[in-house]
């Protein structure tokens, strides 16, 4: 059935009359952008509602990432189109099985028979579940496990791509949530920031990195806790405040976590980055669950903070928008969100809570504990959905929160309605609506098998083709912001010497006017040897440093087109190690990795030799040619690939890689798509509309002329038996024209009856008819529009001379590494890419 982007959840429902209503619930998928709570206790529908509510959102191509802390939620994944009991089989309980003394042969039947006949009451199709395995690709990921896909939290630590500057406040909550989550893995609870030191140094080391765009790893993390990359806290020196002895016991702590072998599950798999759980590269959207039933309290707050981090850091870097873009799923959130304490999670929790809607990434939060919740934190949420719950202190509770929360409760309303509910009736409160209604949830599409465990998910997994995503090289179309082209092989063959009487202790000038730099020794005689493929020098042999002249020569090319939404930088670097007196440099043969420049002012190994500068070094003419030569070279062979949608007037340019581009492509086809959607129903609506009011008024007329024709043979029968009495009585006539006429005007009400039918007959055919041709015009906008969406092409946009910058130019002193070896003087580069 189409819904028109609306979410079909279930039908209305009568309390008063205690049934369901013909009337379907359609819930606007656009409302979930303000959020929404689902309350209920165990064994009130809340699971059901939630599959359906999740089956809806993929259904309409929208993403989610969803946190299961019990295992229900993966019910999800079992969707079988065909309802064979083959495929239920795997999934039933065998022990209700052995209970029932029936074999799982019986009960997968029973199940197979039992949704075959719930979906077909709800008028659900097998079409409509293939279309939700069709729509949207699903998986479970197991963070701490291998079971299902693990996760790897070392995405988490990386410097969010979005600028310090304008989001320090934001930045630093982040900060602070990650590093409270870290210092709970090693076992300190309870931490205040502004009073634990370990938090502040955490959060200082983290702050000094992410303020200059650097990652930083588990690794990096610990050594920097002992040697930390600054000099002072506050007013005190880094040894005062915190001393070396209790720095090194903290990394300790740190390392222990690192090194435990049941840790190493949680840095490999699948990372952290959330375009990537939300859409596969082609851009299908992407129903991500995280289950998390086996993870104590503490790793379970440990990745809920960390993933919710990511959430928020992902979602700063979109552009604002009034359609749902995402859903975040937490499937239980006691403990996440109390009222009083404030644990990690909470705080990115109510970030999202107040400022996700501007980013159109809706949060549905689920629990069965309506007591121990922050109801102040929730007085953002647009919808309510409550289901039946355990206690009366309960229900006292909820609506005390809801009357702080939403304000001008109608209490006793609510009270009773709330008393009234049964098993899968809820009620619905939404801010976009004019009133609460109840409804009763439809039945679910995927089969409810109960909590998983994590023993089922690699066959959950194996059921929608869901696999551990390899490590995918890098698109050879998508070069980052700032380049690394492949750089030279410096340590290939080792060369022979020259005479070190040819060298000099002191550096040779170079032309004035011409930059200088000292290329840091960045491999050890080991590193070096190693890899140019021979044996380390004999014990007592000490490799002396010599510098060497080449010429480093790097520029920015700057790719600004707002058409294209192009803003780009590409860095080229040469590192010339040899080059002819002629001056004439085949600079494709030279490229290099961007170079760290805060490394070129390291001063020279003592005791090094130089040797002596000779053209085109000492040549300026020379050099200022070659400059000239390598910014022509540049321009000429750099470009940028701009990927474009005509239709749809979306274009790309390189910052944005090829995943991204295709979900703002989907994002607007789903735009114009709605408001096309939206003229072609109202369109029809009106005309429905008209005909449902001709509708109302005909069936009106049917029944008034049953009630005429009704009352005429009353009279008509009332007349005849009258005649039929003077007939046996003296002196009474019998009154054959009465009896005619009652006759006849019996059968004119008749068929003005007959033709009242006739005519609502009519009209719902042309009820039924031009519903079929909404459907109909709906279906047929949505796959025009999904094919616009794909209608992707790639162009490429060359630099004018202008927007080549250069940078650096100059000659550079590359250190070797210079000793003998079976009498011969073998020289090894002693710098590699740093």
């Amino acid at each position: 059935m189409a819904t028109n982007d609306k979410f079909y959840l279930g039908r209305l429902f009568d309390i008063k009359a205690k049934r369901v209503n013909p009337d379907p619930l359609l819930y606007d998928l656009e409302d979930l952008t303000t959020h929404a709570v689902i309350l209920g206790m165990t064994g009130s529908g809340k699971t059901g509602l939630c599959i359906d509510l999740l089956e809806e959102a993929a259904l309409n191509h929208i993403p989610a990432l969803m946190i299961d802390p019990k295992g229900d939620i993966t019910n999800l994944l079992l969707q079988f189109p065909n309802l064979l009991p083959e495929d239920f089989k795997p999934w039933v309980n065998a022990d209700q099985a052995r209970r029932e003394n029936k074999t799982l042969d019986q009960v997968a039947g029973e199940t197979a028979e039992l949704w075959r006949k719930g979906l077909g009451e709800w008028g659900i199709e097998p079409e409509r579940i293939k279309g939700l395995k069709e729509a949207t690709e699903f998986a479970v990921y197991t963070p701490g496990s291998d079971a299902g896909i693990s996760v790897n939290i070392l995405a988490s630590l990386k410097a969010p791509k979005i600028p310090w500057e304008s989001n320090r406040e934001m930045l630093r909550e982040k900060i602070s949530g990650t590093v409270i989550a870290l210092l709970g893995l090693v076992g300190l609870e309870d931490i205040d920031p502004v009073r634990s030191r370990e938090h502040i140094l955490l959060s200082n080391i983290f702050e000094n990195h992410w303020k200059q765009g650097l990652d930083l790893d588990l690794g990096e993390l610990i050594l920097q806790i002992q040697s930390p990359p600054f000099q002072k806290l506050g007013v005190f020196d880094v040894n005062t405040f915190f001393p070396e002895k209790d720095r090194f016991e903290l990394s300790m702590l740190m390392n222990n976590i690192l090194a435990a072998p049941s840790f190493q599950t949680w840095i490999i798999g699948q990372s952290l980055e959330i375009d990537q759980l939300l859409y596969t590269p082609e851009g299908k959207p992407r129903q991500s669950v995280f289950y998390i039933a086996h993870l104590n309290d503490t790793e379970r707050m440990f990745f809920v903070t960390l993933l919710y981090s990511a959430v928020e850091s992902w979602m700063r870097a979109q552009s604002g928008t009034t359609t749902l873009r995402a859903i975040v799923y937490f499937d239980e959130i006691y403990g996440y969100l109390p009222p009083v304490r404030n644990p990690p999670a909470k705080t990115v929790m109510l970030r999202m809570l107040k400022q996700a809607r501007a980013f159109g990434v809706g949060q549905v939060l689920v629990t069965q504990n309506p007591v121990d919740l922050d109801y102040k934190a929730l007085s953002n949420t647009g919808t309510w959905f409550i289901g039946k719950l355990q206690t009366e202190k309960d229900k006292q509770r909820l609506l005390d929160g809801l009357d702080g929360a939403l304000g001008g409760l109608d209490r006793d309303t609510y009270d009773r309605l709330i008393s009234g509910l049964g098993k899968r009736v809820f009620l619905m409160h939404n801010v976009h609506a004019k009133e609460p209604l109840l409804f009763q949830t439809r039945w679910a599409m995927s089969y409810l098998a109960g909590p998983l465990t994590r023993t089922q998910i690699p066959a959950l997994n194996q059921l929608v083709g869901a696999a551990v995503p390899p490590a995918a090289p890098p698109d050879a179309q998508e070069i980052p912001a700032v380049e690394p082209v492949a750089s030279v092989s410096l340590a290939a063959k080792p060369k022979v010497a020259a005479s070190m009487a040819a060298t000099f202790s002191t550096r040779p000038n170079v032309p004035a006017g011409i930059e200088e730099f000292t290329l840091p020794v960045s491999l050890t005689p080991q590193q070096a040897c190693q890899m140019a493929g021979r044996p380390y020098p004999p014990e007592g042999t000490t490799p002396k440093v010599v510098y060497r002249p080449a010429l480093l020569a790097q520029a920015t090319v700057r790719y600004l087109n707002r058409k294209y939404n192009l803003d780009y930088e590409q860095v080229q670097v040469a590192l010339v190690t040899e080059i002819d007196r002629r001056a004439v440099v085949r600079w494709e043969d030279f490229q290099a990795m961007p170079l760290d420049y805060r490394r070129l002012d390291d001063p020279p190994v003592q005791n090094a030799g130089y040797t002596p500068l000779e053209p085109p070094f000492s040549d300026v003419r020379s050099l200022q040619a070659l400059e000239r030569d390598f910014q022509d070279y540049v321009y000429r062979s750099s470009q940028a690939v701009v990927r474009f949608n005509e239709a749809l007037a979306v274009y790309a340019g390189q910052q944005i890689s090829s995943a991204e581009f295709r979900t703002q492509c989907a994002e607007a086809a789903r735009q114009r798509r709605d408001q096309e959607t939206s003229k072609v129903a109202d369109s029809y609506d009106n005309k429905l509309e008209a005909i449902q009011v001709k509708l109302a008024k005909a069936q009106q007329t049917v029944e008034d002329n049953q009630d005429e024709v009704s009352a005429r043979r009353m009279e008509e029968w009332g007349t005849h038996a009258d005649n039929l009495a003077r007939m046996f009585l003296p002196r009474k006539k019998v009154k054959l024209s009465a009896s005619q006429t009652k006759s006849r005007m019996t059968r004119q009400a008749k068929d003005e009856l007959d033709e009242a039918k006739a005519l609502v007959a009519e009209l719902s055919k042309q009820i039924t008819t031009l519903t079929k041709e909404k459907d109909q015009a709906v279906q047929e906008i949505n796959d025009r529009w999904g094919k616009v969406a794909n209608q992707v092409g790639e162009m490429s946009v060359t630099p004018l001379k202008k927007d080549v910058l250069p940078d650096h130019f100059g000659v550079a002193w590359f250190p070797m590494y210079v000793f003998e070896s079976d009498g011969t003087m073998v020289e090894l580069p002693g710098y590699g890419p740093l």
